[in-house]
């Protein structure tokens, strides 16, 4: 398992075929027929996909304009702070418009990550921003119906931001960071890909201060950090990798093994025996495995492999074992996974085809599982429960994958290439340690 050899050359596409794609009258009307697509399945009633958005952040958002309760501020919230920005903006819709200010929400901030990727008529970044829009319909409404949708289009522009304007990326991952917590495992890839870490921490760090003393003026005391005490001390979620064990458990009737509803956490949990050492365990193991992904990223920064190689894979090594060996495993992580998907394809293209095929299969599992027959997970179906298996051990194939490309480092480099501008920038910076034999042009 590893990076794939170098691709043969691919058979040429007729100029007509190619130019209808690569049209952005194309591009932007395939880009609506997706989110409408998406949009009309979130709204069913019979599996709500969009329940978290009218039942869970609109009364957050009421609560918090009428100054009653401000989660984040007044009270412990399983979220960072700066997750209340995009809970807030969909009232401007007035309360009975909610939902549709969030799919409009979700739908502008999708339209900026899609600018800044197809703007400039790069031939591989088109290809890109297709494999983007199919991974968003195969993964379906979870896609849009929560916070990490947000936090996952503000991590794309980010990523494609590095190399033009360090200082504007960083500030964007950071902002997401504080909606969501996985793209900090971006900004640490960032860290080890550059040698301009130190300023890129700094960057990073005063976005993070700014924020904080936002918070702590407007009261929040000890509740701006509540986030990360209420994520260690939950349970096992029924959809995490480690569940599987004791979802087959509930499936064979094994006694003690019990799925049950969190009413503070607002999750589907499952217990039995050995279940809570396994709890306390996934923390500690996460740890471990993030710190032997950075060890292995280190070394190859130090064997000379070049940015193009250092930043996709460590960032997809990251989120995946973020999720990996997360005990949470909602549907919606899988979210997480586009944004290193889409900057290996625009680094390396055909170089980076297997990931992207994982992560679209595992995008086309997890819709399947979730919002249309969740009941049957619910119920520890085993039809489900193998689907669910198969989703999961997916996310330990790309977690290998990425490991054992960031292991070999420099092959097939030869083909990788920076993209010559992104929007709104035109000239990329040139960082100091970008190696001379992988040209940033082609």
């Amino acid at each position: 398992m590893g990076i794939d050899p170098a691709p043969a050359p691919a058979p040429e596409v007729p100029s007509d075929v190619r130019r209808f794609f690569s049209n952005p009258l194309t591009l932007w009307i395939a880009f609506l027929l997706v989110h409408l697509i998406v949009g009309w399945l979130s709204l069913d009633t019979n599996s709500m996909p969009l329940g978290d958005v009218y039942l869970v952040y609109k009364p957050w958002a009421q609560l918090a304009a009428q100054g009653t309760s401000v989660v984040g501020i007044q009270t412990d919230w399983v979220y960072p702070l700066g997750a209340l920005v995009p809970i807030m903006l969909p009232l401007l819709f007035g309360a009975d418009g909610y939902t549709g200010g969030w799919l409009t929400m979700v739908l502008l901030l999708d339209a900026a990550a899609f600018a800044v990727l197809i703007i400039g008529r790069d031939r591989r970044r088109i290809a890109v921003a297709w494999w983007w829009l199919a991974f968003l319909l195969l993964l379906g409404p979870i896609a849009i119906g929560r916070l990490d949708a947000v936090s996952a289009s503000l991590a794309i522009i980010g990523l494609l931001w590095l190399t033009f304007h360090e200082k504007a990326a960083v500030v964007m991952l950071a902002a997401a960071t504080w909606i969501k917590v996985w793209p900090a495992a971006l900004i640490a890839a960032a860290l080890v890909a550059f040698r301009t870490r130190w300023r890129i921490l700094g960057y990073a760090a005063v976005t993070s201060l700014i924020l904080v003393i936002v918070a702590l003026a407007l009261g929040a005391g000890a509740h701006v950090f509540s986030f990360i005490t209420m994520q260690t001390g939950r349970g096992l979620q029924i959809e995490a990798p480690v569940s599987t064990i004791w979802m087959w458990q509930v499936a064979l009737g094994v006694p003690e093994a019990v799925i049950y509803y969190d009413r503070e956490l607002l999750t589907f949990q499952v217990t039995g025996a050995g279940s809570t050492t396994a709890g306390a365990l996934m923390n500690p193991l996460l740890a471990v495995s993030v710190a032997v992904v950075l060890l292995i990223g280190i070394r190859a920064v130090r064997r000379g492999a070049p940015v193009t190689r250092i930043l996709p894979e460590l960032s997809l090594a990251f989120v995946a074992a973020f999720i990996a060996f997360n005990k949470v495993g909602s549907p919606q992580y899988v979210t997480w996974l586009a944004a290193p998907i889409v900057i290996g394809l625009v680094y390396q293209g055909r170089g980076f085809r297997t990931p992207a095929v994982l992560v679209t299969v595992t995008a086309a599992l997890t819709q399947m599982i979730y919002p249309y027959l969740y009941g049957l997970v619910l119920t520890a179906q085993p039809v489900m429960l193998v689907v669910l298996t198969a989703r999961n051990l997916m996310f330990f194939v790309i977690l290998g994958w990425a490991v054992a490309a960031l292991w070999r480092g420099r092959r097939g480099a030869e083909f990788d290439e920076l993209p010559r501008h992104v929007w709104p920038f035109r000239s990329a910076e040139r960082f100091a340690d970008e190696p001379e034999d992988v040209p940033a042009e082609r």
